[in-house]
């Protein structure tokens, strides 16, 4: 039986697809799946859409197919990706153009029909996953999209239609994965383990170098070439094990660890790790290095899908003002600590209508936060004050960081670097739901537009 070779392009919006062209251009895959979603991400498409309504895709599609389609239709390599985000048909009418400028011929699938948006009535009461809380109408009322976490089976229609290029919106992330081992191999959709081990691939390789090396949180300063890191590639012949390995002469490390580190990543629950295809049950998985930067990963077991789809409506939350002032040796974190008590102290005589405040110090407790050690708080030689608000009033989320520049000489000695003068973002609340599958699948459409170059 012939091995089926599938690629990560990127694990997230702005991640670099380097890496993928000299996968492709090596020929070492038959599929490269670019996943580009988050929940982030949605919120960062639908402030481009917002300015203009023909946008709402990740933007490095259209440069990360200009520096690999040639490449792959010349190798006969299929490209999937999610990067059609929010606006799934502008992205593929900018994909085609891209083709057509090149001389290719192929033929480009767009999966459409993840947005609900427009047919919330059908859903509701759109309890959140969580609380169980109905969708408030004062939330509803500042809607701003709300999309369906879509399976693999439509873009296994794609490529049965003998798409080259398919353009996804919200799919999730390891069904991108999963689709052409169904559609190469012939896997059966209700023989539940063998899902599940595909499903286990897409989530190993969906984070890109994450299981090769990067982001390793075990003796990662043993790790070799950080600088030409290696994408993982997953090899499959049948439904009992898969190989995890990556693109041949480059950097990073395919290990026990890596591999074991990302099967766990983000899964909640390693007996039901919930996906739309299949709920996968990593528990019994064996994880074994079968040569050099190749790992054999099989045990894995599924039971029958979930009968609901996970849905995600983002909302207008108000804005963030925010403004960040740095501090030198000797009391560094004395003086930011002083500044933050002056800020609060100003933002309640005046009376600016703040949600929330945060107040941070880069250098001492903007990661580790409370679990932060004051052992040598001390003896920093340097510390930032991040002080931020949430507000529902642009004009006094745009107050704080003014109210910090006079700062600069009548507070603590030795402030410089500010940063974010006059700045005020907009937030963007989250609320995620379970919808029944059947009003989805009804109007969820795929759709074959050939290029001939």
């Amino acid at each position: 039986m012939d091995t089926l070779r599938i690629g990560a392009g990127v694990g997230f919006y702005g991640d670099t697809f380097l890496p993928a062209i000299e996968m492709i251009q090596k020929q070492a895959v038959d599929y490269v799946c670019f996943e580009d979603l988050a929940e982030l991400t949605l919120a960062i498409l639908q402030k481009d859409r917002a300015r203009n309504p023909q946008e709402g895709y990740t933007k490095d599609l259209i440069p990360m197919l200009k520096a690999t389609l040639s490449d792959a239709v010349k190798n006969g390599i299929r490209i999937i990706t999610n990067a059609g985000g929010l606006n799934p048909r502008a992205a593929a009418d900018r994909a085609i153009d891209v083709a057509s400028s090149m001389g290719l011929t192929l033929k480009v699938g767009v999966v459409q029909g993840d947005a609900v948006l427009n047919r919330l009535d059908e859903f509701m009461p759109f309890q959140h996953m969580e609380t169980g809380a109905a969708l408030p109408g004062d939330i509803r009322s500042r809607a701003l999209f709300a999309n369906v976490y879509l399976g693999a089976r439509p873009i296994v229609k794609a490529l049965e239609q003998g798409a080259d290029l398919v353009i996804t919106g919200r799919v999730a992330d390891p069904s991108l994965f999963l689709a052409p081992i169904i559609h190469h191999l012939g896997w059966d959709w209700d023989d539940w383990n063998q899902v599940a081990l595909g499903t286990v691939v897409g989530h190993l390789l969906e984070c890109s170098s994450q299981v090769t090396g990067g982001n390793h949180g075990g003796h990662w300063d043993a790790i070799t070439g950080l600088d030409h890191i290696g994408f993982p590639i997953a090899e499959i012949q049948n439904g009992d094990e898969i190989i995890i390995t990556k693109t041949p002469g480059t950097g990073g490390r395919v290990s026990y660890d890596t591999v074991r580190e990302q099967l766990l990543y983000e899964i909640h629950n390693p007996h039901a790790y919930r996906t739309p295809d299949v709920v996968v049950d990593v528990t019994g998985a064996r994880i074994e290095e079968v040569g050099p930067d190749r790992v054999k990963v099989c045990g894995i077991k599924g039971t029958p899908r979930p009968q609901q789809y996970k849905a995600l409506l983002g909302y207008q939350d108000g804005y963030m003002g925010q403004g960040m002032l740095g501090y030198s040796w000797p009391d560094a974190l004395k003086k930011a600590q002083a500044t933050e008590s002056i800020l609060r102290a100003q933002i309640a005589r005046l009376g600016v209508p703040v949600e929330e405040i945060r107040a941070e110090y880069l250098g001492y407790n903007s990661l580790h936060g409370p679990l932060a050690s004051d052992q040598y708080a001390d003896q920093l030689n340097e510390i930032y004050l991040r002080f931020a608000v949430r507000t529902q009033d642009r004009r006094a989320a745009e107050q704080i960081s003014r109210l910090m520049v006079p700062l600069a000489l009548g507070g603590p000695p030795t402030a410089s670097g500010l940063i974010g003068v006059d700045r005020a973002r907009g937030l963007m609340g989250l609320w995620p739901s379970l919808v029944d599958r059947d009003p989805v699948d009804q109007n969820v459409h795929v759709t074959i537009e050939e290029v001939r170059g």
